[in-house]
């Protein structure tokens, strides 16, 4: 209580001080983006503008995120005791010293920016696989293998930034994007039926229309597997095109099962089975850029980015934030806009890309759409994620 009186309420939970930097750093990166393209603010960079933008989105934007979530995850399945005080706050460090040299890539060498950044996705890797095997839960280790995949994607990254090769710099981006995609697969298919089945069973619904199938969860996770390591060889575009159709198919297959449209009135649901449509839309749109020149082959990436990681991050981080703090699990008031202004940015970003609105006005309505849902999520949440727990239990 003596630690919660000083101040130490944010570090009692990973979630609590995770979730809160990936709104604030999420708005921060979007507005310093919109306001070089179109106001021509300077950014302190080294390099391509664009792989800056498209490197923080994807390994400073998700690692937070994922932080918040796998930390708070890996307690509930393995009832260890959380990591808190001192020691989340040197990892929290340890992923700000990251961004932070993202925004002195004029003054620092690109090696040593490399290093710092580098250091938080093993870091984070390992401890949550130290205590997974520990706690003989192996059958959670592919969130340790993603995360530890992510550190591959990040070097590759790092690597063309110093040698100033674009090749590099491409297949860390196409890497980061497919396994961030393969993460939320695994773990929006776990949480998504167990929360709506949950959901219907306290409402007086019947949970048994929501169809959890252990094939179908194996055969989901398996095809988009497939797809990275697919993505990394040199195949031909069209043996890539089939496998994310397929992939695409087998994934809407399983959001069907899960019957989300049973949940339609409770928006801490919809929003994470629309995320998950999301995937699936990315995933065919994926595929059918292969074949047809009317789908450009960047159209899948702002699909993922903003329509499913945005939605699903804002949906989770929106959820544990309320059950974690002993809340009721329902939406505070005007929360919703959250998720209203992350589809509307989504859509906006897509039909941009896709050359059906005008480009100028498609990403200032998305960037609109992308800061005000985090914005918000910050000015509601940060009451929610800096208070004591409501039912006085310690976290």
């Amino acid at each position: 209580m003596s630690e919660q009186r000083a101040g130490s309420i944010l570090l009692a939970y990973a979630f609590r001080p995770f979730f809160l930097l990936t709104g604030i750093y999420s708005v921060v990166v979007v507005l310093a983006w919109i306001g070089f393209l179109f106001a021509g603010w300077p950014l302190p960079l080294g390099w391509s503008p664009l792989h800056w933008h498209s490197h923080e989105m994807i390994y400073g934007i998700v690692p937070a995120a994922a932080a918040g979530f796998a930390l708070t995850a890996v307690t509930n399945w393995t009832n260890a005791p959380p990591l808190q005080g001192r020691a989340l706050f040197l990892l929290v460090l340890l992923w700000l010293a990251g961004r932070t040299a993202f925004w002195l890539t004029t003054w620092l060498p690109l090696w040593l920016i490399a290093v710092i950044d580098l250091a938080f996705l093993p870091t984070l890797a390992l401890y949550l696989g130290v205590i997974l095997a520990r706690h003989k839960k192996f059958h959670n280790l592919l969130l340790v293998a993603i995360l530890a995949a992510l550190t591959v994607g990040n070097f590759l990254m790092h690597l063309g930034f110093i040698q100033s090769a674009t090749s590099l710099i491409k297949a860390g981006q196409l890497l980061g994007l497919n396994l961030t995609m393969l993460m939320m697969v695994a773990i929006a298919g776990r949480i998504t039926p167990l929360f709506t089945s949950n959901w219907l069973k306290n409402h007086g619904g019947n949970p048994d229309k929501v169809i959890r199938s252990e094939q179908m969860d194996r055969f989901a996770i398996f095809s988009v597997a497939i797809l990275v390591g697919a993505d990394m060889l040199p195949l031909p575009a069209s043996i890539i095109g089939v496998i994310a159709i397929i992939a695409g198919l087998i994934n809407g297959a399983r959001l069907l099962q899960w019957a989300g449209w049973h949940a339609a009135r409770e928006p801490l649901l919809w929003i994470l089975h629309l995320s998950y449509l999301w995937i699936v839309i990315t995933l065919l749109l994926k595929g059918a850029s292969v074949f047809t020149p009317l789908v450009p082959d960047t159209l899948w990436q702002h699909a993922l980015g903003v329509g499913a990681i945005a939605s699903l991050v804002l949906g989770v981080m929106t959820r544990v934030a309320l059950g974690h703090t002993g809340r009721p699990l329902k939406l505070p008031p005007f929360a919703v806009i959250i998720y209203v202004a992350i589809l509307g940015s989504a859509f906006a970003r897509v039909l941009a890309a896709a050359q059906v609105i005008d480009y100028r006005t498609g990403v200032t309505l998305a960037a609109l759409g992308w800061i005000i849902a985090f914005t918000l999520f910050v000015i509601i949440y940060w009451p929610i994620l800096s208070a004591p727990r409501q039912d006085g239990r310690p976290g």
